[in-house]
Parts: C-alpha cells; sequence; structure tokens
C-alpha cells in the first residue's frame, strides 16, 4: 500500500459524491429522466464502495484478476469520457488521447484513491454538461469504426440507455466485489 493513502472512500478528500446530473436547467424531459437514472448508477458505484480502504480497492477479488479501483477508472475513461466526450461531442483532444490510455482497467499502483475517484467525478461532471446542451435526438459527432465497425447507436438518447446500461451493470460487479470483501450488501429498493 502506498504509505500516503491511509484513508477510506468516505474518508478521502474528494470523496464528495457524484453531482446530481440534473441539478443545472434539462429543458428536455427525456434528458432529464435518463440522466437521473443514470446519476443514481454512478451514486450506486461509489455508495458501494464506501468504507473500503486503499488495499481492499487495489485488490482483486475475482478470478479474472480486476480491483474495484481499475472498474472505476475504467468507468471514467473507457464510459464516461469516451461515449460522451469523444462520441458525442468528438472532442478533438479527448480523441486523441484516446489511443494513449492504455488498459484503464490497470491503475498505477502509485496514483492516489482519491485522485481516481475524482477523475470519475470530474468525467460525470464533464458528461452532464455535454448531455444538457443537446437534445435525445441529437446525432453522435463521431463513431470509433475501428473498434465496433459500422454504427449501433445513433443519438444522444442511444448513448445514455448504453452507459446506463453499462454502469448498472459495473455496479453489479461492485456489489459482488464488496460482498467478497467484507460482506456488505448495497440495498436496492425498487
Amino acid at each position: 500500500m502506498n504509505p500516503v493513502e491511509q484513508t477510506s472512500v468516505s474518508q478521502a478528500p474528494h470523496a464528495a459524491p457524484v453531482p446530481d446530473a440534473t441539478a443545472g436547467a434539462v429543458p428536455d424531459a427525456e434528458i432529464r429522466a435518463l440522466l437521473t437514472s443514470l446519476d443514481g448508477q454512478r451514486r450506486h458505484v461509489l455508495g458501494i464502495l464506501d468504507g473500503l480502504g486503499p488495499d481492499d480497492l487495489r485488490r482483486p477479488v475475482l478470478p479474472s484478476g480486476w480491483t474495484c479501483l481499475g472498474l472505476v477508472q475504467h468507468l471514467a475513461l473507457d464510459v464516461e469520457r469516451f461515449w460522451f466526450r469523444a462520441v458525442l461531442t468528438g472532442d478533438e483532444a479527448v480523441r486523441r488521447d484516446l489511443a494513449g490510455t492504455g488498459d484503464a482497467w490497470q491503475v498505477d499502483p502509485g496514483l492516489p484513491v482519491a485522485d481516481v475517484l475524482e477523475r470519475y467525478r470530474a468525467e460525470t461532471r464533464l458528461a452532464d454538461e455535454a448531455v444538457r446542451a443537446r437534445t435525445a435526438d441529437t446525432p453522435l459527432a463521431w463513431w470509433p469504426h475501428d473498434l465496433f465497425g459500422a454504427p449501433h447507436l445513433h443519438t444522444l438518447r442511444d448513448v445514455l440507455l448504453h452507459v446506463i446500461t453499462e454502469t448498472a451493470c459495473h455496479a453489479g460487479h461492485l456489489d459482488a466485489a464488496r460482498e467478497l470483501v467484507d460482506g456488505r450488501r448495497w440495498l436496492v429498493l425498487t
């Protein structure tokens, strides 16, 4: 463990929750509803990790070898940044940076936990800004043909539904990992 990392997720200096995605004016009711759903999944991701220390966040608990911290970094870089800032907005700087990102599932051992968590929160804020400025039918600015072939997502609506699904799926993975670490379970009321 990095000797500087002595805090858990809830004690970290950047432990503020994911900001409310609907806090800004969102005139489109459909976008508002989709952002509310996504916001709930983002809170789940951080909530299930609350109270875990750096060692547990960096320890693989499933045979595939991923870590909770690696999954959060994946959500920040490969999901929030990729789908909203590269695909939806076509941000050239983000697109150029994609090749140099490497495997987002692998967190540099020297990178503090708080930095990974803050990166996730920052990417969600940037994603929300991009989404709030558009309507559900807004076409995508760029498509990664080299990764996915012909486009199978076409609008902001499609991307939001994809990201909600992926984030919810990964929140479930974190639920399983957390239960294996210390038995804690996330209560989901439906």
